[in-house]
Formats: C-alpha cells, sequence, structure tokens
C-alpha cells in the first residue's frame, strides 16, 4: 500500500510537494512521480440514487485545488478493477476527490436519521460525504465508492463538511488492519490531501477518503424512512437491502422479517469479532451501525490494550455509554431500534409485530454469546467439541485474572501460545497474582490447547495507539515513513517478522491515558 509524499516540507531535507521527495529518501519513483498512465476507466452504477431518490440527494464535491495522493491500496484497486497507475494520475486524482465524475454516474449524499448517544436526531445524512455511485469488482460483488470530507452538503448541519489529514488516514490504516484481522469492514481505497487547510483548533491540512462498502445502509436509514410515515418507501428501502445483501430472501415466505433476522444474526457476529480483538468502536450511535454487518465510521475508535471492559477512548463519551464493554449491549439495544423502524413490514397489526420483533431480537444474546465462546475457546487453542461448562469457567476466571493485573490483551493472547509450548514465563511476567495464574494455566495445559491453532487467531501486531498517533502526527507534517511501517506490520498481523518488536509491544508508559475525537 505505498504512500505519496504530503502537503509540507519534509523535515529531514527540505524538499517540497512538488520535488521528488520519494527518490530522495529511497521510496519507488512511483509514490510520487507523475504517471504516464491513460486516466481511470471507471463504470458506476447509480442505483441507490435511482431506487431511493427520496433517500439521495444530487451533490458535487467541493473542489480540491491542489490534489496530493498519501496513500492508495492497490490491492484493494485491483479488487475493485482498477489500474492503480492511472489512479495516480491528475484525473485520479481528481477522481478520489470526486472532482471527475464518471459518465453515467450520480453523486449523492445520502439521507438518514439516528439515535446519537441515546437520543433522536430525526435529521442526520451525509454531512461531508459523497456516493460516488456503486462498482462490480472482479468478483462480481455491487460495492459502493464513497468520499469522506467532499466538502459541506445541505445535511451539514453548520460543519464545514471537509476532514484533515490525521482522521483520514486513522480511518485508513485502522480499517486495513481490521479486514487484516477478519474484521467485516469498510475499506479504504486511498487518502489524497486537498491542498486546502481546515480550519480545527489550528490550521490543518484538508483530505478526502475514499472508502468502498457492501453498502452504506444503516439503522439510521430505516429510522428516518420510518419516522416520514411512508411505508410504500420503508418497503422499498428494504427490498433494496435485500437486494445488496440478501438475495436469496426474497424468496422467502416473510423476506423482511427474514431480513431483520439476518441483520441480527450479522451484527452479532460482527460486535463479538470487536470484543475478541479488544477494539472499541467509540461511537455506536444508529447511524454507525451497518445494515451488511460491517464495520463503518471509525472515529474516536482504538485497540484496548490493558484488559478493562470499562475501557472508553473517545473524548465525548463521558458516561461510558460506548465502553468496550458495553458494545453488545449496546448493539442489541441499536437493533431494537432497527426493529421499531420496521414494524410495519412485519405485520399490519403492530401489536403482533411488536411480538415478532421481540421474538426474533431475542436471538441476538445467544448468537452473539455463541460467536464469543467459540472465539474464545479458539484464542486458548482449546480443542473442538469441549464442554462449555468446562469452557466458560475458565474464561470467566482468566478475565477476571487480566482485569485484575491489568494485562495487556493482545500481547498475553500471544505470549499465551507459548505457554502452550512449554514456556509460561512471557505470559506469567504480565500477572501481579502469580499464583492464581500458574494455578489456572495448569487447568488450561491439561486440556491440550494447540499453539499453532493459537498464533493463527491470536494477532502480535495490531494499531496501537501510541503508533497511530505518532504515525499520523508525521504524516501530518510531511513524514509518511512512520505511517508505512505501521501499515506493514497490521495488514500481516498474525506473521511474526524481525525488526517489528516495537510494534507488538504496549505503550510506554509516558504516553498516559489514550483520547480520541470525532475526526470532524
Amino acid at each position: 500500500m505505498p504512500l505519496g509524499c504530503s502537503l509540507r516540507r519534509c523535515r529531514r531535507c527540505g524538499c517540497g510537494p512538488d520535488e521528488r521527495h520519494g527518490e530522495r529518501h529511497g521510496a519507488p519513483r512511483n509514490l510520487d512521480a507523475v504517471s504516464v498512465a491513460p486516466a481511470p476507466t471507471v463504470t458506476l452504477d447509480n442505483r441507490f440514487a435511482r431506487e431511493l431518490s427520496e433517500l439521495a440527494l444530487p451533490w458535487q464535491a467541493e473542489a480540491a485545488p491542489d490534489p496530493r495522493l498519501l496513500a492508495l491500496n492497490e490491492t484493494l484497486a485491483k479488487e475493485l478493477g482498477l489500474d492503480a497507475a492511472s489512479l495516480r494520475t491528475d484525473d485520479g486524482l481528481r477522481l478520489l476527490v470526486g472532482n471527475l465524475v464518471p459518465e453515467g454516474a450520480t453523486p449523492v449524499a445520502q439521507a438518514y436519521a439516528g439515535h446519537q448517544f441515546g437520543g433522536f436526531n430525526p435529521r442526520l445524512g451525509d454531512g461531508r460525504a459523497l456516493l460516488l455511485g456503486e462498482i462490480v469488482d472482479v468478483h462480481d460483488r455491487l460495492r459502493d465508492l464513497h468520499l469522506k470530507g467532499s466538502g459541506r452538503t445541505p445535511f451539514a448541519r453548520g460543519g464545514d463538511g471537509r476532514a484533515v489529514v490525521g482522521p483520514m488516514l486513522r480511518e485508513y490504516v485502522v480499517s486495513e488492519a481490521m479486514h487484516a484481522l477478519g474484521v467485516p469492514t469498510t475499506r479504504s481505497l486511498a487518502v489524497v490531501a486537498t491542498g486546502r487547510p481546515v480550519a480545527r483548533e489550528t490550521l490543518l491540512p484538508g483530505a478526502v477518503l475514499a472508502r468502498v462498502a457492501s453498502s452504506h445502509l444503516r439503522v439510521g436509514s430505516f429510522q428516518l424512512v420510518a419516522a416520514t410515515g411512508d411505508v410504500d418507501l420503508l418497503r422499498r428501502l428494504a427490498d433494496h437491502a435485500i437486494g445488496r445483501h440478501h438475495p436469496g430472501l426474497a424468496q422467502a415466505e416473510h423476506p423482511y422479517l427474514a431480513l431483520f433476522e439476518a441483520v441480527v444474526a450479522a451484527q452479532a457476529a460482527l460486535v463479538a469479532q470487536w470484543m475478541l480483538v479488544g477494539f472499541v468502536h467509540g461511537v455506536m450511535n444508529t447511524d454507525n451501525m451497518t445494515i451488511s454487518g460491517e464495520t463503518i465510521d471509525y472515529g474516536p475508535c482504538a485497540f484496548m490494550e490493558a484488559f478493562d471492559p470499562a475501557s472508553v477512548f473517545s473524548s465525548i463519551d463521558t458516561g461510558g455509554r460506548y465502553a468496550y464493554g458495553n458494545q453488545p449491549v449496546v448493539a442489541e439495544w441499536n437493533l431494537a431500534r432497527l426493529a421499531e423502524a420496521m414494524l410495519p413490514l412485519l405485520d399490519e397489526d403492530e401489536e403482533r409485530a411488536v411480538e415478532i420483533a421481540v421474538e426474533s431480537l431475542g436471538a441476538f444474546r445467544p448468537l452473539y454469546s455463541a460467536a464469543w465462546s467459540a472465539g474464545m475457546r479458539a484464542k486458548l487453542g482449546l480443542p473442538d467439541g469441549l464442554d462449555e461448562g468446562v469452557a466458560a469457567p475458565l474464561v470467566d476466571e482468566l478475565l477476571t485474572l487480566l482485569r485484575a493485573s491489568h494485562v495487556d490483551h493482545t500481547s498475553f493472547y500471544r505470549a499465551l501460545g507459548g505457554a502452550a509450548r512449554g514456556d509460561a514465563e512471557p505470559a506469567r511476567g504480565l500477572f501481579v497474582d502469580l499464583p492464581a495464574f500458574d494455578a489456572w494455566v495448569e487447568r488450561w495445559r491439561a486440556l491440550g490447547p494447540d499453539a499453532d491453532a493459537m498464533d493463527r487467531v491470536n494477532p502480535l501486531y495490531i494499531p496501537r495507539n501510541h503508533l497511530v498517533e505518532e504515525a499520523l502526527a508525521a504524516a501530518t507534517d510531511g513524514e509518511t515513513g512512520p505511517l508505512e511501517r505501521l501499515l506493514d506490520a497490521v495488514t500481516a498481523p498474525y506473521d511474526e517478522r524481525p525488526g517489528l518488536e516495537r510494534y507488538a509491544a504496549p505503550a510506554p508508559v509516558d504516553f498516559g491515558a489514550y483520547q480520541t475525537f470525532c475526526g470532524t
């Protein structure tokens, strides 16, 4: 995933963004050189805008005065059938910021509503984003090509519609790390600097993120339509969702109930995966929960280091609503809001519709529990078919020990693979109560854990918060080397490699408490 030069003069050599910075620092020439590739040929459908025009406001991206490539995901470009070299051309960059719209495409700002920290906002929508259109990838899958930070829309609610380099690169790094971890997620295709400073606490360089998703349908999309009382539009929205994500359900006896149940199952599996890798989303509003079951909107997100269910990293989540340990409960709450929005589709009799919704929503907890329990057994290398009466107490006791000793979540499970091979000291040294840990390890070893299987599911490298901040600060100031190295580590998270030791280590003590912001 090569990166290009940033906005300002390099701190090391003083070269500017128009100079051959990459060559001076030994980077491949194609990071910064003007490409001679032809302009990109991109065919974008406008299916969402065509089928749900009531939720699609045609709009144009703000002009970027001096677009410059900061990051390009060549692997994803190839999946989309796009030529990476052509995306580096002037026309390619204009495409990636929304200033060159392919023929037949209809860029739109999508309308949706949502509960934000528990309070309902009936009109949200893409305030600084645009859906350029849908693209068919090389596997014949329809995927959205979407921009973030492309300028103010009528949904901006007083904002300027712009984004800055740091948060857009954060989403690039974390979403690609999540993909490498096997967690369903939106993907990042590119980050392009706009050449326009953006006013926040200080002036910061602006950027646009081009991202890819199975769709950008959200719980909030259904909430908006439900609030209008337009049942026909609600039905068309549900039909669109079925067509995009579960076409086989169109033939089900009760397709809309089947759709709701599919979303419940997808979200139960997704949040279980978040919990297993220690990911904290940070802003689980209903407009940030997808119908597809993909992780979306990496704003105040972070990976937990010291295990603590109360971990919160968002500057605005002062009450801990979206703390690590609350994520399954919040997901269920959000799905209840989806059920409320879909009631007219479940049965004409509202009372009966509520009964159906409650029964279907009841599947969330056992589905989540099963996914999480299976994931924990895999992390501990326990054999398939192990009685839950044996596994569950072992897991519960371990979590108590981890919390009491403030053990690093990621490091521990990887070190535990060594304990399965006979060397318990690296894992043992993470605990304060050594006798309790020794007793636990003895019972665990007696079950014959598979160390190799553990290494396949327990990552060495995640986007550790101090490394993310280091990389973003450097990139904002014109140096992309730390970002390149971080991406190299986290996009192959299970493969131990010499020279990457610092990417597997927790934050130094002087890093202090970590706090993230919404990125607007």
